[in-house]
């Protein structure tokens, strides 16, 4: 029998050492006989990662010297990366023991796939809720996306795998051939969209996102920044006009860009106001105005080969 390709499991972590040692607990049961699991320190500000690196030792563990970002991380343990596949995990999940079988199988079944992600449930949900069971993707008139099965009790009802608009940041594979063609996951938004953003390029390229339902991942969601934190509400806003303005033109980018501005903005703004978050009020303001300063936002890197 041929040797099966080495698959690379990257992962950041920022503060939360704890949750991320959870997840490695996960990897650990894993099916699959030959990964590498690199963590990528995001230069945590209040908690020493070495916890990590002692009680697993077969972790590669990189330290950032600065905050890069969900994309700038997930790059840097890239560069590191060694497999034919690459599966890029967040710290707060834990994974299936069976998880990257039916992943890896996706890629035979489709020649065109070129990027998949398995169904995501949130970890403490009674009912087992769906987070994600595949995307019909982000509407050009709106800016907004519809996620399959959010919020449904997991059933069984989504098991089934089929081509979807978009993979889920939280878990997500690619073959690393195709990473080399497309280029590496776009810096310029920090957190939030990158991977929307990065769905977009694989499929101008030429490839399809996939959906495969028979694996399941488990999603504590937003450890590290908080569920309702400013800071989430600043790139959130930001990142939304970037991502219009990367991928759209035309009428289309007129017509997303006015019902954003014209009125998700000032919809949002009112309530901030209304209920005295002034924190909030001010993140999304910044946010909006991050885009008048000149900047180069179609800018891509592309891993070295």
């Amino acid at each position: 029998m041929s040797t099966p390709p080495l698959v690379s499991i990257v992962s950041i972590s920022y503060n939360n050492a704890r949750v991320t040692c959870e997840m490695l607990a996960s990897l650990r049961r894993l099916t699959y006989p030959r990964v590498e699991v690199i963590v990528v320190d995001n230069a945590s500000p209040t908690e020493d990662p070495a916890p990590i690196a002692e009680q697993y030792p077969e972790v590669r563990l990189l330290r950032s010297a600065q905050n890069l970002g969900f994309a700038g991380g997930n790059n840097l343990g890239l560069r590191a990366a060694r497999g034919a596949y690459v599966l890029f995990l967040n710290n707060d999940t834990e994974v299936e023991p069976g998880l990257l079988e039916p992943l890896l199988a996706a890629f035979r079944a489709h020649p065109r796939a070129g990027i998949v992600s398995p169904k995501i449930v949130f970890h403490h949900s009674p009912g087992r809720l769906i987070q994600y069971a595949g995307c019909a993707g982000i509407s050009p008139w709106t800016g907004r996306g519809r996620t399959i099965g959010s919020q449904e009790p997991d059933r069984g009802q989504h098991n089934g795998s089929y081509r979807t608009g978009l993979a889920h940041g939280a878990c997500m594979l690619l073959p690393m051939a195709v990473i080399r063609q497309v280029g590496l996951m776009p810096e310029q938004y920090f957190l939030y969209y990158e991977e929307h953003d990065w769905c977009q390029m694989v499929q101008r390229a030429g490839y399809e996102c996939h959906y495969v339902g028979s694996t399941t991942v488990y999603h504590k969601e937003s450890v590290s920044v908080g569920r309702a934190s400013a800071l989430k509400t600043h790139y959130q806003y930001r990142n939304r006009l970037l991502y219009m303005r990367r991928n759209l033109r035309g009428l289309q980018f007129w017509v997303g860009a006015l019902y954003f501005l014209l009125l998700a903005v000032p919809r949002h703004a009112l309530r901030f106001g209304l209920s005295r978050q002034t924190d909030h009020l001010r993140a999304l303001w910044r946010g909006l105005r991050w885009h008048l300063r000149p900047r180069n936002v179609h800018h891509n890197q592309f891993l070295a080969a």
